[in-house]
């Protein structure tokens, strides 16, 4: 790969101190025909980023020899009684994409309406809330829920924690033992929805984890900032703050949405503003965290199969956002065009892949 960026410049509270940072921002900087400075740091705004390359980069070619499984196995952890089309959302989004197989872990409440929605899902009606469990019965119940899903985490390449999850505090207790076996396998978590409120509340959950993103809206990074920074969000030192964030948090990846997307690793921030669509529909965000949990899984795979990659200078979490958040911008754009207010969540999925197509062909 070419570089990331655009055009880069060097944050004024980027730690050259740190050797892994400074040989990544040195590389950069060389890939783009400028110089490099241990002694000097240039401000930076957000960088717009060439996400049309990086989707065209990370996207596995289609042939014959490809078998299932190959091109993605993703999970979604969510779902419950009030809030079921989140979570088939972003599972749904991940198969049209290009994953092979997606998986829903979600209540028995859930799981037969979901399971309606589309015969392609996998749907594991596992998850408990607190209504229907007692007291006496908690601590048999969570090892059961365990359990199952530990059945099937070594198979999936990445985890989508949050949609539809809900706020039910067994639920969430569960959840969390789920994300610890998760890190403990180096799977990928993409935390988003009712999963930021429960991250938000237990940072030690993805604190120091270099797999985990994070995919706030608006309110949500606000009580990530609050709650990390102990400030109000200062949108005239957006780029600034979101790096102060993602260092506070320590170790993870943070794709803040808005009018223009802002992505940072805690080394520097870059931005996805092409396409987009003014219509502003519920479940586009459910959208994202299934379109990152296929990128970031395809981005890794690039990263590690090329051996002329320089994968010290790539973060594969930062390539799957970026992909990510570009194709949804422009699959928005192309439902609007034809759908205009009345352009839904599902009209966007149904662009997903003839956006991603027009971008990179499969033939």
């Amino acid at each position: 790969m070419s570089a990331w960026f655009t055009r880069l410049d060097v944050t004024k509270n980027c730690l050259w101190a740190s050797s892994g940072v400074f040989r990544r921002q040195q590389f950069l900087i060389r890939a783009l025909g400028g110089t490099a400075d241990r002694n000097s740091a240039v401000k930076m705004n957000a960088s717009e980023v060439d996400a049309i390359n990086i989707i065209r980069k990370i996207t596995p070619t289609l042939d014959l020899s490809r078998y299932k499984g190959q091109a993605g196995k993703i999970a979604v952890i969510g779902g419950c009684r009030e809030y079921t089309g989140a979570p088939y959302f972003a599972a749904i989004s991940a198969l049209k994409i290009g994953a092979d197989l997606s998986h829903v872990f979600c209540t028995k409440d859930a799981a037969p309406i979901i399971k309606s929605y589309s015969p392609e899902l996998i749907v594991h009606p596992i998850l408990e809330e607190s209504y229907s469990v007692s007291d006496e019965d908690k601590r048999s119940t969570a090892n059961k829920v365990l359990a199952e899903v530990n059945k099937w985490m070594e198979r999936f390449d990445c985890i989508v924690v949050g949609p539809g999850l809900g706020r039910d505090p067994f639920l969430l207790d569960c959840v969390s033992e789920i994300m610890k076996h998760a890190r403990q396998l180096n799977i990928p978590l993409i935390i988003d929805g009712d999963g930021l409120f429960l991250v938000t509340n237990t940072l030690d959950l993805v604190s120091g984890y270099p797999l985990a993103v994070l995919t706030p809206n608006v309110n949500e990074y606000k009580r990530l900032v609050q709650r990390v920074l102990n400030c109000e969000v200062n949108d005239q030192e957006a780029s600034a703050q979101l790096l102060s964030l993602v260092k506070g948090i320590g170790g993870v990846t943070v794709l803040r949405k808005g009018k223009s997307d802002l992505i940072s690793d805690g080394d520097a921030v870059c931005s996805v503003s092409i396409f987009g669509s003014p219509r502003r529909c519920g479940g586009q965000g459910d959208i994202l965290s299934g379109s990152v949990a296929v990128f970031l899984s395809w981005a890794r795979h690039c990263i590690s199969a090329e051996g002329d990659l320089d994968t010290r200078s790539m973060n594969p979490t930062v390539l799957g956002c970026v992909a990510a958040s570009a194709l949804l911008r422009k699959a928005a754009s192309m439902a609007f065009k034809n759908n205009k207010r009345s352009t839904l969540t599902t009209d966007i999925i149904e662009c997903l892949g003839r956006s991603l197509e027009e971008i990179c062909p499969a033939i």
